[in-house]
């Protein structure tokens, strides 16, 4: 798609050159969301043929369908221009602020919608809950934890007075409300970039009694997370794109935010920058993603205009980041794009004149035109584009979408939608036979009742139960990996004293415990849908049953079909920081205060525990539990569906043949089942 045919589509509404230059890269995008036209058609069938009940489920499968909002989690390293990236994804160059204090970054969620919005724009802004500042003020918050365990007095001092500076400035920005304001949020039927700033960017420092509404920073260091909502005409469907403070917070405080980010996304683009590109120093980067799965994670080198020969130096660049990866068990088949942020900017704004010299040097090299490009071309945006990487990143995002969260949720929908159209036609067959007289339905209440009971109640019970073994294994395989491990590092710690003494560098990876929690949580997750695959068979054999019995319609006539097992997210939460990944001297005063190296084994056991306690029970409880949960909701709602349906066709019968064939006749409902037939040979496309 080319960007004159994306401004010429735009009938009474012209887009913008610059929206049409985005519009031109989502054509995946936009080619998902047509896909999701013959599912909208089957459910409008189901709205107008359904029942009360089926009609409520296909207006929740729509709402369903209406919501799907992708995200995308940019994270990277600092100065990659990561937020640049992000503002010339959605078309606003300057929307963020990209020259923010690390300390002081929050996660801006950008979700953008095709359609107009009443008010045009929102934005909504939370503050840390009390106890999250308490930890950071109370122990310097990750970092100071560290420190304080190992016992290093001269790094905890300097984060405490680090923390008491921030504290005060705090206080001076927000004065007698700042205790009043943790917990809270902000809301606003618009915003700008002042506004944004108020939240998310650290200003100067405030005189006495200086406390104007609109100074910038003003919240900046209580802001947890932003979330801007606006309409993106050039998009063809909903997306949300996610900028995050990434992994140089210096107190962690934001850390669990940002893995929280990247478990609540099934896409993160990891942003690097082309002079730094990606080396054993990015472990905490690494680390970060080392458990999504490849097909999920992007990798963009972002500043290759920097480069004196982009040409040369751009294959030398991928391969060492591939070899990084493959040395620190980072994904080994993400996809790597290059590009420019600084280029995507300029071609939005078509201010080329102003480009630095060595950037617009950079890019003719690129485009093999040294000296020939002239700022008259007509091409000359769409070619800054396109060398950005910006139209390859939105193409590589909507075959994302497409192959993950966005087939996942149409083939739900579908295999729901179809169970819908089979529950019609059911009660349609019940119907034809009545008039007809070919069949007449006696009904066994008590029966029936004793059928849906188990089905309700039993079933359901069972399946928590075996979701609760399975839970119950994983949980005490977890605690033997950690048992394992523990005693493996301390036994190489105080065999490496014993051999080399207390003035030679030390240091443990932690990666093989990593390795196992990883194992462990992806067979639980494969245990869960297992469980949910074998028992909705059985529940739907079960329906089939119940509809063959006591109605007389066979299997094929009804067919029932079982939805998709629960995504299980990726355990990102791994990646959490410990005392084994930082280095630094510190080790070295933590064994020295202690006399004899088996003396100390077990206090730097027990340290380690701590430090592993809090990764292990978020594995366990906010990752392993909720997925869980996830499925056995899922499971019931199947199950509660069938039944609901099978209930509505009983008592749509109950009046008798007559009366039905005062409401249809025989020939309108040879009509209905010719079109309810197609559009369940119309879901097949989704896998339905």
């Amino acid at each position: 798609m080319n960007v004159e045919s994306e401004i010429s589509k735009s009938a009474g509404a012209p887009a913008s050159y610059a929206d049409a230059l985005i519009g031109s890269s989502t054509a995946r995008l936009s080619a998902f969301s047509d896909s999701l036209r013959p599912l909208k058609r089957a459910l409008r069938l189901v709205l107008k043929f359904g029942d009360p009940a089926t009609q409520k489920t296909a207006r929740r499968l729509s709402r369903q369908l209406a919501s799907l909002e992708p995200s995308v989690t940019m994270i990277g390293q600092i100065k990659s221009g990561k937020t640049s990236l992000v503002n010339a994804m959605v078309g606003r160059p300057g929307l963020l602020p990209a020259d923010v204090n690390p300390w002081t970054s929050v996660v801006t969620s950008l979700h953008l919608t095709p359609r107009e919005m009443d008010p045009p724009r929102s934005a909504k802004f939370r503050f840390f809950e009390q106890d999250e500042w308490d930890r950071l003020l109370k122990g310097g918050g990750r970092i100071g934890e560290l420190a304080d365990r190992a016992g290093a007095e001269e790094e905890l001092a300097k984060i405490k007075a680090q923390v008491e500076e921030m504290r005060e400035k705090s206080k001076q920005r927000l004065g007698r409300k700042f205790e009043m304001l943790l917990g809270q949020e902000h809301s606003y039927g618009h915003f700008d970039k002042e506004l944004i700033e108020r939240y998310v960017c650290l200003g100067d420092d405030f005189e006495d009694g200086d406390m104007a509404s609109n100074a910038q920073g003003r919240f900046a260091d209580i802001t947890k997370s932003a979330d801007l909502f606006f309409q993106q005409q050039s998009m063809p469907m909903r997306l949300c794109i996610r900028d995050t403070p990434g992994v140089n917070d210096t107190f962690m405080m934001r850390e669990q935010i940002t893995i929280q980010s990247i478990r609540d996304s099934r896409i993160c683009v990891v942003v690097l920058s082309a002079h730094q590109a990606l080396s054993s120093t990015d472990m905490a980067l690494i680390r970060l993603i080392a458990n999504v799965k490849s097909r999920d994670v992007i990798i963009f080198v972002n500043r290759v205009d920097e480069l004196p020969d982009p040409v040369a130096q751009i294959p030398q660049i991928r391969q060492s980041i591939l070899d990084t990866l493959e040395k620190h068990k980072g994904p080994k088949e993400a996809e790597i794009i290059f590009g420019s942020a600084l280029w995507a900017e300029y071609a939005l704004t078509g201010d080329y004149a102003s480009m630095p010299e060595a950037s617009r040097a950079a890019f003719e090299i690129g485009e093999g035109e040294e000296g020939s490009v002239s700022e008259e071309d007509e091409g000359l945006r769409t070619a800054l584009w396109q060398a950005s990487g910006l139209s390859t990143l939105f193409d590589t995002i909507g075959a994302r979408v497409a192959a993950g969260v966005g087939r996942e949720m149409a083939a739900q929908v579908a295999v729901e939608t179809g169970n819908a159209i089979g529950a019609i036609r059911a009660a349609d067959n019940l119907s034809a036979k009545s008039q007809i007289g070919e069949v007449k339905v006696e009904i066994d209440p008590i029966r029936l009742g004793e059928q849906l009971a188990s089905l309700r109640q039993d079933q359901v019970y069972l399946v928590s139960r075996e979701l609760e073994d399975v839970q119950s294994q994983f949980d005490n395989r977890v605690d033997r990996a950690l048992e394992g491990f523990l005693a493996r590092a301390t036994d190489a710690l105080v065999s490496h004293l014993e051999r080399y003494g207390d003035e030679t560098h030390w240091e443990y990876d932690p990666t093989g415990l990593r390795v196992l929690l990883n194992s462990s949580y992806k067979m639980f997750g494969q245990k869960c849908q297992a469980v949910f695959a074998r028992n909705t068979q059985i529940v739907a054999e079960q329906i089939a049953k119940i509809y063959q019995e006591q109605l007389h319609l066979l299997p094929e006539v009804v067919g029932i079909k079982t939805p998709p097992p629960p995504h299980v997210p990726p355990p990102v939460a791994i990646g959490k920081t410990i005392a084994l990944d930082l280095k630094g001297s510190w080790w070295k005063s933590w064994w020295k205060r202690r006399r004899g190296y088996r003396a100390f084994a077990e206090s730097f056991n027990e340290m380690i525990r701590l430090e592993t306690f809090e990764l292990i029970e978020k594995l366990k409880e906010e990752q392993a539990d909720t997925l869980r949960n996830a499925t056995r909701l899922q499971f019931k709602g199947f199950v509660d569906e069938q039944c609901n349906a099978l209930e509505n066709i009983m008592h749509s019968n109950e009046p008798g043949a007559q009366k039905i064939d005062e409401i249809l006749g025989l020939e309108t409902l040879q009509l209905r089942d010719k079109e309810l037939c197609a559009a369940l040979e119309s879901l097949e496309v989704y896998g339905a």
